[in-house]
């Protein structure tokens, strides 16, 4: 069930709505939010759904704008217990199953489907291994057209040590001791992103907020999980663009480059793993590209936008 559009926090020609899903045992219940940046006039028969990271929720409000240029119609899923979809009562950016978003992705894309001749789906970081997962599950459906990926998240950064030894042991506590908090993120990224903290972006820390919500041990089972999935090779069935950075940065100190290289993820990682996600997958490396290739500065921003713009128009005639 869907409530109506109403007004959006990102203001004029921007609207939200609820997407109430299916009780999941916690009190209150999950629901999801989907955003939509209406267009100025008719509106286009093509659509992107975005799907955010961990972290994080939809606010991306230029990187819209030069999509709608292009003649593409931007949606934007605030996954459940993230950002607009956070509920007092339930643990924020937390789940024990990657593949409980696909009840909100299925529907955003439902929703799509009904008005749209081409939906493409979008997915930033977790949002990425997310979407990745989705659509190999959803392979010879025809519901998307293609899959961008904006720094998937597709393996774990870290030491031999933190990657071998930790991940089985962190199996076994996910499972015992679910809410168990095992880490928490840097801040530094978050601060050299923010406007109040010098960066060029004005987002809501109460939904993004720069030390992150607790990174907990059920959390990394799953994510892990999936790492492993994508390790094994998966079969999209549909052309998928991946992109990221030139390189990586340190993730867990202040430096000059945070927000010109991949301060969050290791870049080689994702390189390597992107052709185990289908038969047809295109990588572009983005030079001077923040974590969230949308977020970087100019000129990396500009590029990643045409570039995303250029492989939809090649292969989305």
């Amino acid at each position: 069930m869907t409530m109506q559009e109403r007004p959006d926090v990102l203001g004029a020609g921007w609207t939200a709505r609820t997407l109430e899903l299916r009780p999941d045992g916690r009190t209150p219940g999950p629901l999801a939010t989907l955003v939509h940046h209406t267009p100025a006039g008719a509106a286009p028969r093509r659509a992107v759904l975005y799907v955010h990271g961990f972290v994080d929720y939809f606010f991306h409000t230029g990187f819209a704008e030069a999509l709608a240029e292009a003649d593409w119609d931007l949606f934007a899923l605030d996954l459940r217990d993230f950002g607009r979809s956070i509920r007092e009562g339930r643990p924020a950016n937390f789940t024990t199953s990657l593949a409980t978003y696909a009840e909100e992705i299925d529907a955003s894309i439902a929703l799509l489907r009904a008005d749209h001749d081409q939906v493409v789906l979008l997915g930033h970081s977790m949002g990425g291994l997310i979407t990745s997962l989705w659509a190999d599950a959803r392979a010879g459906t025809g519901r998307i057209d293609a899959l961008v990926l904006n720094s998937p998240w597709l393996d774990l950064r870290g030491s031999w040590v933190e990657r071998r030894v930790l991940t089985p042991v962190l199996d076994v506590v996910g499972r015992l001791a679910p809410m168990l908090t095992v880490a928490r993120l840097g801040q530094y990224y978050g601060e050299a992103l923010h406007r109040d903290t010098g960066g060029e972006w004005d987002y809501d820390l109460t939904w993004k907020p720069h030390r992150g919500f607790p990174v907990r041990a059920g959390l990394i089972r799953t994510v892990r999980r999936g790492h492993r999935r994508v390790a094994r090779g998966l079969s999209i069935d549909v052309p998928v663009l991946v992109l990221a950075s030139d390189r990586s940065g340190p993730d867990a100190a202040w430096h000059p480059d945070l927000v010109t290289t991949d301060s969050v993820l290791d870049v080689t990682q994702i390189r390597e793993r992107a052709p185990l996600l289908g038969p047809d997958v295109t990588f572009v490396e983005v030079p001077g590209g923040a974590h969230d290739l949308a977020l970087s500065p100019a000129p990396a921003r500009d590029l990643y936008t045409s570039e995303v713009l250029a492989f939809l128009a090649d292969r989305l005639p």
